[in-house]
C-alpha cells in the first residue's frame, strides 16, 4: 500500500488528516481519534436537526454535481409509508480521480460513520455502499471495517445502544463507467443492467426497488461527521472565495507535476498555487500549457485561465469549466 505525501502548510487537512495512518483504519484506532462521537451525537438528535446542521454547513455534493447535501436529504418523504434507502456512490471511475479510493483505504470507519449519520437523518432502513469493481483493496478494507462496526455494536438492531436499527451493505460493481451515474447505480444494485433512468421521477420519490432513495458521493458522506462534531458554522467558515462554496475539497492531481497526489484545500484555493506550490510545479524545465480541473468530463483550461481560476464551484464556472470530481490533470507545453 502506498503512503500519501506529508501535508503541505497551505493544505486544510480534514478528510485527509489520517491518510497514511494505518492504525486509523481499525475500529479501536478510529475511536481513539474521536471516531463515532459524531454518530453518537447525531443519534441523540431528531433527524430533522441533523439535516438542518448539514444545511447550515453549505456542504455540496463532492461527486461533481455540487447540489446542497442537506437540501437533497430534505427531499425524502417525512412520513414513513415506504422503506427508505441511502446509496453511497463509491464507483469512482472518472479518469484522473482517485480521492474516494483513498478515503476508503485510510479512513473506512469515517465513511461508515458518515453513512450512518445520513441514514439516520433520512430515516433509511439500509445503506448500500456501491464500490467500483476494480477497487479490490479498498473493498477488502471496507469489508473488514464494516464487520468491526457490526461487532462493536455501531451498526445492527441496537446501533450505539440506542435501540435504533442501522444496516449497511457493500455492493461491488462490475466495472461499468455508467454506473457512476446515480440512476444507473440504482439499477445495478437491483441486479439489472446499469442503464440510466429518465427523470422524473427522482430518486427521493422512486429510487432503489421503487422506494425513496438518496444517493451521495464518498467524499460528501465522509465530510458529515466533521460537520456534526464541529458545527455547521465552522464548516461554512471554510471558504476563500464564493460564500456558496464551503468546506474543504480533495483534489486528485496527476499529469505533468513534480508531486502528484491527493491534496485537500479550502474551497476557493487558487488553482495556480495548487500546481506551483503544493505540487511543485511542472517538471523538467517545461511550462504549464493547460489543465483539466474536474476530471476528463469537464472543459480544459489554458494556462492563463488556470492561473486565474479559483477552485470552487463558481470560480470554475467563471472560467468556463466545472469543478467536477476534483480530478486535476495537468499538461505541460509538450502536449
Amino acid at each position: 500500500m502506498g503512503y500519501p505525501h506529508q501535508p503541505h502548510l497551505k493544505e486544510t487537512v480534514v478528510l485527509s488528516q489520517y491518510f497514511g495512518d494505518a492504525e486509523a483504519r481499525t475500529y479501536d484506532g478510529w475511536v481513539k481519534r474521536g471516531g463515532y462521537q459524531a454518530l453518537e451525537k447525531a443519534l441523540a438528535m431528531e433527524p430533522a436537526q441533523v439535516i438542518e446542521i448539514v444545511k447550515q454547513s453549505g456542504l455540496r455534493g463532492r461527486g461533481g454535481a455540487g447540489f446542497p447535501a442537506g437540501v437533497k436529504w430534505s427531499f425524502m418523504p417525512k412520513e414513513k409509508k415506504k422503506p427508505h434507502y441511502l446509496c453511497c456512490n463509491a464507483d469512482e471511475s472518472e479518469p484522473g480521480t482517485f480521492k474516494d479510493r483513498e478515503i476508503m483505504r485510510w479512513t473506512p470507519h469515517g465513511l461508515i460513520e458518515g453513512c450512518a449519520i445520513a441514514q439516520y437523518a433520512i430515516q433509511a432502513e439500509v445503506t448500500y455502499i456501491y464500490v467500483r469493481g476494480e477497487f479490490t483493496e479498498p473493498l477488502r478494507i471496507m469489508e473488514g471495517a464494516l464487520a468491526e462496526a457490526y461487532r462493536h455494536g455501531v451498526l445492527g438492531p441496537n446501533a450505539m445502544g440506542t435501540g435504533k436499527r442501522l444496516d449497511m451493505y457493500l455492493h461491488r460493481g462490475a466495472g461499468a463507467y455508467i454506473c457512476g451515474e446515480e440512476t444507473a447505480l440504482m439499477s445495478s444494485i437491483e441486479g439489472r443492467r446499469g442503464n440510466p433512468r429518465i427523470r422524473p421521477p427522482f430518486p427521493a420519490a422512486y429510487g432503489v426497488f421503487g422506494m425513496p432513495t438518496t444517493i451521495n458521493n464518498v467524499e460528501t458522506l465522509a465530510s458529515v461527521p466533521h460537520i456534526i462534531n464541529r458545527g455547521g458554522a465552522w464548516y461554512k467558515s471554510l471558504s476563500l472565495s464564493h460564500p456558496k462554496s464551503t468546506g474543504t475539497k480533495l483534489f486528485s492531481v496527476c499529469g505533468n507535476v513534480k508531486r502528484p497526489g491527493n491534496y485537500e484545500v479550502t474551497m476557493g484555493f487558487p488553482l495556480g498555487e495548487l500546481i506551483d506550490e503544493l505540487c511543485g510545479g511542472v517538471p523538467d524545465g517545461r511550462t504549464l500549457k493547460a489543465c483539466i480541473p474536474g476530471g476528463s468530463s469537464v472543459p480544459i483550461l489554458n494556462r492563463e485561465e488556470s492561473e486565474s481560476c479559483k477552485l470552487d464551484y463558481e470560480g470554475c464556472v467563471e472560467q468556463g469549466t466545472m469543478l467536477g470530481s476534483g480530478g486535476l490533470i495537468v499538461f505541460d507545453d509538450s502536449a
